[in-house]
């Protein structure tokens, strides 16, 4: 009689809970203040292809894990509090769309990464303009292909140690991902690939994150453009991959005592191009990199511009601005077998006879106190000093320390840029 009567009560629940829509899918409701108060009885209750509407307000129902295709849309941004359960929103069917939330309350583990919401095995899943505040890991993707992350806003917690940070878009073993529009800040990295392949990162800003805006490893085939990486521990680290595509992002105040605008780690066939490069201590630091086009970009006010190591081979840099950096170029070797053709510095004294714009003697970059300092790291107090400006103003009139490969035969007399501000 009691199992009569609950079935009851549910069969008269559900004109409440949903409305036919095309081809049979059906549309759920979800009320805090209504009849149906609960996100993880719809989902029991709906089958693939179904919407759920969700009200606003706020629902604490632990960890709800949707296990079949539906599309999940907040109205008015409700929120999910997983009450610091576990993860908040697991995602296993391929084809979900999660929309419209507002979402907290992971548990803080340093054994399981537990995330504001979860993608496992699941292709085709599109999480968009969602809030994730405070979680653990806020989106974490794993062995899933063609995943969109869009228009969402990642927001950790300032005050948190490093130590109870996760990252706040996190990547692990897929392919065919689009990162696109999203805000990422105050996590310890803000986005982070491994073994991602064929996946673009597109607009995105990557503010004040405890370690990197962006880290991707042994990824292949990627792109990232447009980005903003500002005021990380670092802005970027690439390692141990291949095919790289990264073009007009911006660098900007990524300082500390190891920081980089740009780290590149055993990267191939690469290209770098049109991207701004702003008050970082280095700007670009590669090592064991080969065969990059380093073309278009701008360096200014930067600590170093570039640290090229001398393990990095045929790489070429061409058409860059190179302005009011402490150094334009360092390096802990001779890295002869790389080039520079067509670039605009600022610390260059030659002439023009010919008027064809570009200078009629090489430039060499690299200051005998750029060689000094990366032996002895400590001389950099005196790099403003006269001392310093002598030494090297006389090795450009006479070299004899610096490598006779780093020159740019053809520098140019203005830059291609225009007028550079920061």
């Amino acid at each position: 009689m009691n199992k009569l009567r609950a079935c009851c009560r549910v069969a008269a629940l559900l004109p409440l809970l949903w409305a036919a829509g095309p081809l049979g899918a059906r549309t759920w409701t979800v009320d805090a203040t209504g009849p149906n108060k609960r996100i993880s009885v719809a989902v029991a209750s709906a089958a693939d292809g179904d919407t759920i509407r969700v009200l606003a307000g706020t629902y604490r129902e632990g960890t709800i894990t949707i296990d079949r295709r539906l599309a999940l849309v907040g109205v008015g941004r409700p929120l999910i509090d997983g009450g610091e359960q576990g993860d908040v929103v697991v995602i296993n069917a391929p084809g979900t769309t999660l929309r419209g939330f507002r979402i907290t309350g992971t548990l803080v583990s340093n054994i399981n990464d537990n995330a504001g919401i979860k993608v496992t095995k699941a292709d085709s899943v599109s999480i968009i303009d969602n809030i994730v505040e405070h979680c653990f890991f806020a989106i974490h993707v794993a062995s899933s292909r063609n995943t969109v992350i869009e228009r969402n806003q990642v927001l950790g917690d300032p005050k948190a140690p490093e130590t109870r940070m996760g990252n706040g878009i996190h990547l692990w073993h897929c392919a065919g991902a689009e990162i696109l529009d999203n805000i990422s800040q105050d996590h310890r990295d803000g986005i982070y690939f491994e073994f991602v392949t064929d996946s673009h990162i597109r607009r995105n800003k990557s503010l004040r994150n405890s370690r990197y805006g962006l880290h991707f490893m042994f990824s292949h085939r990627d792109t990232y453009s447009d980005n903003t990486f500002s005021g990380n521990g670092a802005g970027v680290a690439v390692m141990y991959s291949k095919e790289v595509d990264m073009r007009r992002n911006k660098f900007i105040r990524n300082r500390g005592a190891s920081s980089y605008g740009l780290l590149l780690k055993e990267i191939n066939d690469a290209v770098i191009d049109s991207n701004q490069f702003n008050d970082n201590t280095t700007a670009i630091l590669l090592d064991g990199c080969n065969r990059l086009e380093v073309i278009g970009n701008v360096f200014q006010g930067n600590g170093w511009a570039l640290r090229l190591f001398s393990n990095s081979m045929t790489c070429h840099f061409e058409a860059n601005s190179f302005t009011g950096n402490t150094f334009d170029l360092s390096t802990n070797g001779d890295p002869k077998y790389n080039s520079f053709s067509g670039n605009y510095w600022d610390r260059y004294r030659g002439y023009d006879l010919d008027r064809n714009g570009t200078g009629d003697v090489p430039f060499r970059p690299l200051s005998l106190f750029a060689l000094v300092n990366e032996r002895m790291p400590y001389a950099v107090v005196l790099s403003r000093s006269l001392l310093t400006q002598l030494l090297d103003q006389a090795e450009r009139l006479i070299p004899s320390m610096t490598p006779e490969g780093l020159e740019d035969a053809k520098p140019l007399m203005k830059s291609p840029h225009g007028s550079i501000g920061l």
